[in-house]
């Protein structure tokens, strides 16, 4: 009886403790996948894991340093490099870390990237490309990419030829150091181009400024000769050259025209030939000669405009082209000419060089005021002269090289008339002696060097000379209309008006046959 209820209690007392053992120990799971391998690149090339990985790595960086760079520049087009142009380094031990870490199963990049890759089965773990560049050899490969990069902005401007306003372009200058770490940062990456660094050069004057801008009147004019002889053509092209890079220019209410920072560098670069220049009061031949008589006869039409004269300096001699008090001397970037717009509206400036006259303009509206260009010559000064010896001509020959010119000086008033007010201004000129250079021969009797003659007549300029110019003045002899009004002129020959005055004055004088007067 006792055994038949133990029985019953023990089989339900096994089967519980089964049970609570099975709850409590769950069955031994199926040991878990390997991960799969990782998936590296290098340089843009997936890198097989058999075999030697580092070795693989580097051959394949050594292939990407040997490959061309494009570099993007930002008119569209593109440079290209090679690495190795710049001096370009494969750091081999940072190589093989990258490369280590990458393919190690339990590296913290291989763990980071197994995450990764439960979200995006697509990942890849890509091999910085430890390159280094050598900056020294860098440099002069990426200055030269720079002188193909560097432009001026160019302002909006008036094609008076056209009649047609033209918009304004931005420039550029490359940011050599800049472009140098964007190189460093698409090299590292693997990538096979890179966008040059620059500085965008903003225009001084957009067309969207110039809407009112209106051209049909003429303000105020001048006009000087210049020689079609072909002895002259590097001048004539010279003054062509400069006139086209200021013609058009708008100057807006109040704005400053800067000559040397419109017309740039007279240099070779720029285009410019070799032509007589005035150099310490002596003529020599130099780059960009010629360029004076484009700021003179720009000044001159200035004047007559009533346009503010900022930055005016005469010439150390006087000029054949132009009369006293109305030159302007400029040499780049020392010696300036410049001219502000004092109106409430924009002007144009507006030069030409054709036919044997430079003619400037003042464009606008309608002209309303008369000006009066009266010079005074106060004083004058005589004239040294120096002997200098030379073997290139027989011994006792002599040559006159260069004529000698008085000093003067001037006093310049200018009157502006604007219906019933008047306003005048006044300024002092001084212009040094040019000295006479006579050459002595020293040589012997075979010499036959060849020195330019300075055939020039003695210098003459009006005492006293009035110039008017206004829409109501008519030119004496001139028909028909004349845009920007007439010019008259009235002079008092006075002292030194007339040939032969220097000899009055204790000069020597040399007659030929050429002119080289004030007029």
């Amino acid at each position: 009886m006792e055994l038949r209820r133990i029985i019953p209690m023990l089989s339900v007392l096994l089967v519980t403790g089964g049970l609570v053992a099975w709850l409590l120990v769950p069955p031994t799971a199926p040991p878990a996948a390997p991960p799969a391998p990782p998936q590296v690149e290098v340089a843009g090339v997936r890198l097989g894991l058999d075999g030697d990985p580092v070795a693989d790595a580097l051959d394949l960086v050594r292939r990407y340093a040997g490959d061309e760079l494009r570099l993007e520049l930002p008119d569209g087009s593109s440079r290209t490099v090679r690495p190795a142009q710049l001096g370009a380094e494969i750091d081999r031990a940072r190589l093989a870390e990258f490369v280590q870490a990458a393919v190690t199963p339990d590296s913290p990049l291989a763990r980071a990237h197994q995450h990764h890759r439960a979200q995006d089965p697509k990942a890849v773990i890509q091999v910085p490309v430890p390159i280094r560049i050598d900056t020294a050899k860098a440099m002069p490969v990426l200055l030269d990419i720079k002188d193909g990069v560097d432009q001026p902005a160019t302002d909006a401007f008036v094609d008076l030829a056209k009649r047609e306003l033209r918009p304004e372009k931005y420039g550029f200058r490359l940011d050599v150091y800049g472009t140098l770490a964007r190189i460093d940062v698409a090299l590292r990456r693997g990538e096979r181009s890179a966008t040059v660094a620059v500085e965008r050069i903003e225009p001084r004057v957009l067309a969207a400024q110039l809407g009112n801008v209106k051209f049909d009147h003429v303000l105020g004019y001048f006009e000087t000769r210049y020689s079609k002889s072909t002895r002259y053509r590097a001048r004539t092209y010279n003054l062509r050259l400069a006139a086209s890079r200021l013609d058009g220019t708008v100057l807006l209410p109040g704005e400053t025209f800067d000559f040397n920072a419109t017309v740039g560098p007279r240099d070779e670069a720029n285009g410019y030939r070799v032509a007589p220049v005035i150099a310490q009061g002596e003529l020599v031949d130099g780059i960009g000669g010629g360029t004076c008589q484009i700021s003179g006869t720009l000044h001159g039409a200035a004047f007559f405009a009533g346009l503010d004269i900022v930055d005016r300096v005469p010439h150390s001699r006087p000029s054949s082209y132009i009369k006293l008090g109305l030159d302007a001397a400029v040499a780049y970037p020392t010696i300036n000419f410049r001219v502000r717009n004092p109106f409430g509206v924009p002007v144009v400036l507006h030069e030409t060089v054709k036919g044997g006259v430079v003619r400037a303009e003042i464009l606008g509206p309608k002209r309303k005021r008369t000006v009066t260009f009266f010079r005074r010559v106060d004083d004058v000064m005589a004239f040294e002269e120096a002997e200098r010896e030379t073997e290139r001509l027989p011994k006792g020959e002599r040559v006159l090289t260069q004529r000698g010119i008085p000093g003067f000086k001037t006093t310049v008033f200018r009157i502006v008339r604007d219906g019933a007010y008047a306003t005048r201004t006044k300024t002092v000129t001084e212009y040094p002696a040019t000295t006479q250079i006579v050459r002595i021969g020293t040589g012997s009797k075979s010499a036959k060097g060849k020195l330019k003659e300075d055939r020039g007549l003695e210098y003459v300029a009006d005492e006293y000379l009035v110039v008017t110019q206004g829409p109501k003045i008519r030119t004496p002899g001139v028909k028909g209309e004349q845009p920007g009004g007439g010019m008259v002129e009235s002079r008092t020959l006075g002292r030194t008006g007339r040939r032969g005055w220097q000899e009055k004055e204790g000069m020597k004088v040399f007659e030929f046959e050429t002119d080289d007067s004030d007029g």
